[in-house]
């Protein structure tokens, strides 16, 4: 099937769910030729969508449809295959989606999943809809820091040969590398695309919890203005380690935002951080995998039941206040704080690396289990810009790793190039982990980072007694 040919046949595309990500890839598609049809049953997704194409070049390619019914006649007078995308929440809107439209859909026709759906329902409804030889493909989208300025980063997963129509399309949306190389790439059968973005989507967490931990070690540890902790990270994320770190960028800016009467709003935010259901499940999926494949993926576990402690404000305050003895954070004492501050930095760049080998750990144990034959360079290229994990030092330093001789197989910690540089960030995050502990500071990530490393790279431990 030729370029030609694959264009025409999806130059209509249906899109289900008009959020935040549904309105940009509605946007996306049009400014790629195609006429998008979409519906969505929230009135207000539905107003943002028609505000973000009103006015726009692309307007007259972008056409609301009223019901599933409407939608599906749009489907059904289409040429084969057809192509119906969504971006809604996980689970059951994913089910009345595909039973709404199933009907009308014949042999060969794709949907395309571009929520965040659990990938155990993404192989589910691809063996139902098989029996009736429709495709159905996991797609895992991540945008990077402006993302309504950017394309975004993509990861489909699914029977090849729907994947083969459907690669022209999303290569034409996905963010380009400074080669011109798609962030996109097929990344194996069955339920893959969605279980690599489940894993993207908890190496992020990770990643802020550690700079949250960070951040509060600068700010309340050695007292920095928040400019000032700004100013440290501006600086960071133009090092070798950590250079285009997507997280640090948002803290910086989050950092120098200010209220209309001039005060900081970090200064005057309440302790919690908002959790939702959508994302409570993929921290627990996450956490259920890492359990299910003997992986101590323990940074992003850490970070997923600190989030959901930081979100429980009202219980914390009422077990503070009932215990009698609130846990209260002191300064911490430095001898100097340029010197703190390098060391701090060593232990951002040993953590952020661990959050990353941890996550593809659990890729590696699911991809030997299932042999879908994931390429972790391809993962890697799909991750290092307009992706929310994006980090250069760290992402360039694992496509070396992967490009060596150094075999997916193996684990990880035993590369050497790997092994030597943790080694010689060790001392710093240890100095910095007994500061934070010894002022009462909670660094749950940072200080599980140093565990795990310690008991990842042990001959001997104390579980020798059991």
């Amino acid at each position: 099937m030729s370029d030609n040919t694959i264009g025409k046949i999806l130059y209509q595309i249906r899109m289900v769910g008009t959020g935040s990500m549904g309105s940009m890839m509605s946007l996306l598609f049009a400014e790629k030729g195609c006429h998008v049809y979409y519906l969505d049953i929230s009135e207000n997704n539905t107003r943002a969508a028609e505000k973000i194409v009103k006015g726009v070049d692309e307007e007259s390619r972008v056409h609301r449809q009223q019901s599933y019914a409407q939608l599906s006649d749009e489907v059904k007078s289409e040429n084969h295959p057809r192509v119906v995308i969504f971006s809604i929440p996980h689970g059951i809107p994913g089910d009345r989606c595909v039973k709404g439209l199933r009907p009308y859909l014949d042999k060969g026709d794709i949907f395309l999943d571009c929520s965040n759906e659990y990938y155990v329902n993404t192989e589910r409804r691809q063996a139902d809809l098989a029996i009736d030889s429709i495709y159905y493909v996991g797609c895992g989208v991540s945008w990077g820091y402006q993302s309504a300025l950017t394309e975004p980063s993509m990861s489909p997963g699914g029977d090849p040969k729907a994947l083969e129509i459907l690669m022209p399309l999303l290569r034409s949306v996905a963010a380009s590398g400074v080669n011109g190389k798609p962030r996109t790439s097929p990344i194996g059968p069955g339920g893959s695309g969605h279980y690599v973005t489940m894993i993207h989507n908890g190496i992020e967490q990770a990643i802020i919890s550690v700079i949250s931990e960070v951040w509060y070690i600068l700010i309340k540890g050695i007292q920095l203005s928040c400019n000032d902790a700004a100013d440290v990270l501006t600086k960071w994320n133009m090092s070798d380690e950590l250079q285009n770190t997507h997280i640090i960028q948002m803290g910086v800016g989050i950092n120098r935002t200010q209220e209309s009467q001039g005060e900081h709003v970090l200064r005057n935010g309440r302790h919690k951080v908002a959790r939702d259901a959508n994302t409570e499940e993929m921290g627990a999926w996450l956490c259920e995998e890492a359990v299910r494949l003997h992986v101590p993926a323990m940074n992003m576990v850490s970070a997923h039941f600190f989030g959901c402690t930081s979100a429980g404000l009202k219980r914390r305050v009422a077990d503070a206040e009932s215990s009698g003895h609130p846990n209260q954070p002191i300064p911490i004492k430095v001898g100097s704080k340029n010197d703190f501050i390098v060391d701090l930095r060593k232990a951002t760049y040993f953590c952020l690396l661990l959050c990353f080998v941890q996550g593809l750990q659990v890729i590696r144990e699911m991809d030997q289990q299932r042999e879908w034959h994931i390429d972790y360079p391809e993962v890697l290229h799909i991750w290092s810009s307009s992706s929310t994990i994006q980090t250069g030092g760290i992402i360039n330093l694992l496509k070396k790793v992967y490009g060596q001789s150094f075999s997916p197989k193996e684990n990880l910690l035993s590369n050497p190039a790997l092994a030597d540089q943790l080694a010689s960030l060790l001392p710093s995050l240890k100095r910095t982990v007994i500061a934070a502990i010894e002022a009462d500071a909670a660094v749950p990530t940072m200080s599980q980072s140093l565990e795990y490393y310690k008991y990842s790279t042990s001959g001997q431990l104390p579980t020798q007694l059991a």
